[in-house]
């Protein structure tokens, strides 16, 4: 890929536009136009940063490939020594400005939906929801983001049939985007008494947060009914009629929340999840668009897709769309997540980059 002095310029002076638009005081009146500037402030700064260190050691090289032919030996043996590093360096560059120049998905900065549900092994798969929820939990905790729950709905061991949440805070969706699939799990159920291995699994489905002007919802498409809550938590709401199920009539998703005592609040919420799973049908309707060739296959996020088994007799986690193994599953279960969420999202991104190579 070529970088000149002009496309370089160009950037420079896009992103002296926003420093000074970001020194408007005018701007921090709209958090979220604020927040949009400061990023794309700081892509392109780093953008530029990583340009200016390429458009150098290209300079470099050529300098150095001048000395190769001076007349004191000691210069060339010199030259020599210094070429390959620099050729390593600029090959390091092109590669980081490469996913830099990417096109970013529109959706990485958003919030995040986090749907959980227990599949096949009952009581234990409805457990591991639980585990697989407070991990999200506290990976999110220690990001520093805010997590909100939408809708629960608990199982008679303990455990959780379904659970859905919103994580809030700057570019939660880029993080998690990656672990939509099932997830297995091999493990000694409590109430197992032959020592036996059990294997379960859950589903996690992650969907950008949808704003109400990306996904119109009209009033004459939703119905909402009302009812008492019920179920472990909910003695403290069931005197009224507070729990809500929104229906989209033109799709037929249904949403049901209960976890407020405000009738308001879960109608809200309720709203939140269904205008999610609308955007995230309109992501999936045009993804199917694309051509096969330029659709992944392998490793594609779909939620069909087993994509991670945690194996508790042998503390490990393998993800298989990576072929990543660790040994340290009691701390990835307590949050520990970084370098799993990593590994996942450079194998995505290097794919990115070859499609991108291959045009």
């Amino acid at each position: 890929m070529l970088y000149n002095d002009h496309d370089l310029a160009d950037l420079e002076k896009a992103r002296l536009t926003l420093e000074e638009e970001l020194k408007n005081p005018a701007l921090f009146k709209d958090q979220k136009l604020y927040t949009a500037t400061a990023r794309r402030h700081s892509e392109l700064t780093r953008l530029v940063g990583v340009w200016r260190k390429f458009l150098k050691a290209s300079e470099d090289i050529e300098g150095t490939r001048l000395l190769l032919e001076d007349s004191n030996p000691g210069i060339r043996e010199l030259a020599e020594m210094e070429l390959p590093e620099l050729e390593r360096l600029k090959k390091d560059l092109d590669a980081e400005l490469k996913l830099l120049l990417l096109p970013k998905d529109p959706n990485d900065a958003k919030n995040t939906v986090v749907e959980i549900r227990a599949g096949a092994g009952g009581d234990e798969a409805a457990l591991f929801a639980n585990d697989l929820y407070r991990m999200y939990l506290r990976y999110a905790e220690g990001r520093g983001w805010k997590a909100d729950l939408l809708s629960l709905s608990p199982s008679d061991a303990g455990g959780f049939k379904e659970v859905i949440f919103l994580v809030e805070g700057d570019g939660v969706y880029s993080h998690l985007k990656h672990e939509s699939g099932v997830h297995r799990v091999q493990r000694v159920p409590a109430t197992e008494t032959q020592g036996r291995i059990h294997t379960s699994t859950v589903t996690v489905a992650v969907l950008p947060e949808a704003e109400e002007v990306e996904v119109d919802i009209r009033a004459e498409d939703i119905k909402v009914d009302v009812y008492r809550s019920s179920g472990p938590g909910g003695q403290s709401v069931n005197t009224t009629d507070s729990a809500v199920r929104v229906t989209h009539l033109p799709t037929g998703l249904v949403v049901t929340c209960q976890d407020e005592k405000s009738q308001i609040k879960n109608k809200q919420k309720a709203l939140t999840v269904l205008r999610a799973r609308l955007l995230d049908r309109q992501i999936a309707e045009r993804d199917q668009k694309i051509s096969s060739e330029r659709r992944e296959q392998v490793g594609s996020g779909d939620r069909s897709e087993r994509i991670r088994t945690y194996n508790f007799p042998q503390g490990r986690l393998t993800d298989h769309r990576v072929g990543l193994t660790l040994y340290k599953l009691p701390e990835i279960i307590n949050g520990d997540l970084a370098e799993v969420i990593g590994a996942v999202g450079s194998f995505f991104e290097a794919k990115r980059l070859a499609s991108w190579d291959n045009d």
